[in-house]
């Protein structure tokens, strides 16, 4: 294809992108200790009551998002912003022609890393509480991911098996930054057995922490550029290496498992790794009945931060690498600071068939939906 060929397709996509059914799987609503203190169960909605007192920085709360940014302060820079109830939330969605919204937290991207196990649960509880109550709705097409806190497996399951049957409810969410151990454990089989059981997807979601050294000596990194290069990209990476080598696809066959907020370019070159290793040590993983990849290929993978190659027709030809054309799914990040318009992701994709597949139709399949966010048979 020439590049002025090229350059046609492109303007074409982003002329059609509106008339799509846009559905995005990773919008962040913001949850602050005076929202979640009244679905806090004691003694834990004391410490909430505390927070309130503390003046909030952005996503860095001691306690309550840990964080603890070394890094130099410079003014200026993103905007950092909230979507604090769904009024606005709906109308910034419209306003990027986006129909649906799968929402995940701010401050409980770093649930993981809170030491207390009760104080971690009755977080996630409360969190769940609050988001299902105020937010989730399929009439305005915003919809939920409960929370799962690692840190007690049984605990998130008996919160996946509560909210399974409300309307709004359509995935469980992972938190994986910081996460220890990592997802494949055996230990999270509550977690996916309930999911699995009732029918709602998995969607690993991570933050660039250094914790103490997740997932790899980011803190020998001396500037926030280095640190968010790798950060979610090596989380995601570690964690799905974790999950196929322990046999999570094959102990819960019929679970779908999505990757998010970490981009594409990586998922090939995992998969093909993997085959690789497989080729030479297959004996260390018996459970196994296929290649590596043929498990990668069943997983789906959100495009956030999508990859802004020169060239943007080599953005579908890293979805080819992997054969990722219907486990591809549209996602923002909205309001983060380093959101994707689906604009911008559209134009890479000139192919109709495949904008249609990853905008919205491939997320409308995993989470089940009908077009107007109705999960199916709930």
């Amino acid at each position: 294809m020439s590049s002025t060929t090229a350059q046609a397709a492109s303007a074409r996509s982003a002329e059609a992108w509106k008339d799509l059914l846009i559905i995005d799987v990773d919008v962040h609503v913001h949850e602050t200790p005076e929202a979640l203190e009244p679905y806090c169960a004691k003694p834990w909605r004391y410490a909430l009551e505390n927070l309130k007192q503390i003046p909030e920085n952005y996503l860095d709360q001691p306690g309550f998002s840990p964080r603890a940014d070394p890094m130099a302060p410079f003014p200026g820079g993103y905007d950092k912003r909230f979507v604090l109830e769904p009024r606005q939330m709906r109308r910034e969605l419209d306003a990027l022609s986006v129909d649906i919204g799968i929402l995940f937290p701010d401050n409980l991207l770093r649930l993981a890393l809170l030491p207390q196990t009760e104080y971690a649960v009755a977080l996630a509880a409360a969190y769940n509480a609050w988001l299902i109550e105020q937010w989730a709705d399929p009439a305005t097409g915003l919809l939920a991911c409960v929370t799962a806190a690692p840190q007690d497996p049984k605990a998130a399951a008996t919160e996946i098996r509560r909210y399974a049957g409300h309307p709004g409810v359509v995935g469980v969410y992972l938190p994986a930054a910081g996460v220890s151990p990592l997802w494949g454990h055996r230990m999270y089989d509550p977690i996916y057995e309930a999911a699995q059981e009732v029918g709602l997807p998995v969607l690993l979601h991570g933050a660039v922490v250094v914790h103490p050294v997740f997932p790899c000596q980011l803190e020998q990194f001396d500037t926030y550029l280095a640190r968010h290069t790798f950060g979610h990209t090596l989380g995601m990476m570690a964690n799905l290496v974790s999950m196929v080598t322990t046999g999570v696809p094959v102990r819960f066959p019929d679970l779908r498992i999505c990757f998010a907020e970490a981009g594409l370019t990586w998922v090939p070159f995992v998969a093909m790794r993997l085959d690789k290793e497989y080729n030479m040590r297959r004996r260390d993983v018996p459970f196994l009945t296929e290649r590596p990849s043929e498990y990668v290929k069943r997983m789906y993978f959100a495009t956030q931060p999508v990859e802004e190659p020169r060239d943007l027709r080599k953005v579908e030809q890293i979805i080819e690498l992997f054969d990722g054309e219907d486990v591809c799914m549209f996602a923002s990040d909205w309001p983060h600071p380093d959101f994707d318009h689906p604009s911008r992701v559209a134009r890479m994709l000139p192919s109709a068939e495949l904008r249609a597949k990853v905008m919205g139709l491939n997320a409308q399949r995993f989470f089940a939906l009908d077009e107007q966010g109705r999960r199916l048979g709930v």
